[in-house]
């Protein structure tokens, strides 16, 4: 699933920044940005990358964290 921000105007006029909804495509998220803001105009969307998740945050490293020891010695 992917994320895509919104900016909207809705129907009583009120401007709504960074709407985040995710979905499998921008159609699909079009779709329930509509079911939950009848009557909106989409103003700007975009497609909202995720940050690649680290090798190193696994549990392991996660535990070596919180009691202070480095399994790799550094």
């Amino acid at each position: 699933m992917q994320k895509f921000g919104f900016r909207i105007k809705t129907k009583a006029g009120a401007l709504v920044d960074n709407l985040v909804i995710q979905a499998n495509d921008l159609a699909h998220a079009e779709s329930k940005l509509m079911q939950m803001y009848r009557h909106a105009t989409v103003l700007e969307t975009r497609t909202i990358e995720e940050a690649a998740s680290s090798q190193g945050a696994d549990l392991e490293s996660a535990i070596s964290l919180i009691i202070g020891h480095d399994p790799l010695g550094r």
